[in-house]
């Protein structure tokens, strides 16, 4: 009998340290959940635009559309933009020199068309900030811009966790338009 029990008690024992705590979660003054921040470092940076990337070409596969390539002219752009909203203290598409989304597209050494600028002054997750540029028309238009070939990933993060994204997609030049010239 206690060959028995002995080996069920250690299972026991070690199925129940394999359960969690629920840690519930911290409630604001109106009865919301209080967020939680979310902080980019440094390490971070390639799985952040890869996972902004592939929500991106997600929705465009749904979509029936081709998968986006990444521009590092077009990221660099976005980058530079993310940090000056936050300079500015204001999303929108114009730079505090006066630039446009197609002279930064530009000034980044980008060869091919510019297609469009999404930009989000949050607190959310790359993955949440495509969900939301998915529900508004504007931006859900350029992410599904069939025209769209590359884009670039650029954020930039305040101290106290805001982000502030700017993702530039663009028409890259093909081969065979290369070829015609």
């Amino acid at each position: 009998m206690m060959r028995f029990l002995a080996p069920l008690l250690l299972v026991v024992l070690g199925l129940s340290a394999c359960t969690t705590t629920n840690t519930p979660m911290r409630m604001g003054p109106d009865g919301k959940p209080i967020p939680v921040v979310y902080r980019i470092g440094p390490n971070d940076a390639p799985r952040v635009r890869q996972r902004m990337q592939d929500g991106i070409n997600t929705m465009r596969a749904q979509n029936g559309l081709p998968t986006l390539t990444s521009s590092l002219e077009l990221a660099s752009a976005g980058a530079t933009h993310a940090q000056d909203m936050s300079f500015q203290q204001r999303p929108w598409h114009w730079g505090s020199d006066g630039s446009s989304p197609i002279q930064r597209a530009q000034r980044a050494g980008y060869q091919g068309a510019f297609v469009g600028e999404l930009i989000s002054e949050t607190f959310e997750t790359e993955i949440e900030t495509v969900n939301a540029w998915m529900i508004e028309p504007e931006t859900r238009q350029v992410i599904l811009d069939p025209r769209a070939t590359e884009l670039g990933v650029g954020w930039h993060q305040d101290e106290n966790g805001k982000l502030w994204w700017a993702v530039v997609l663009g028409e890259g030049q093909s081969i065979m338009s290369v070829v015609d010239r």
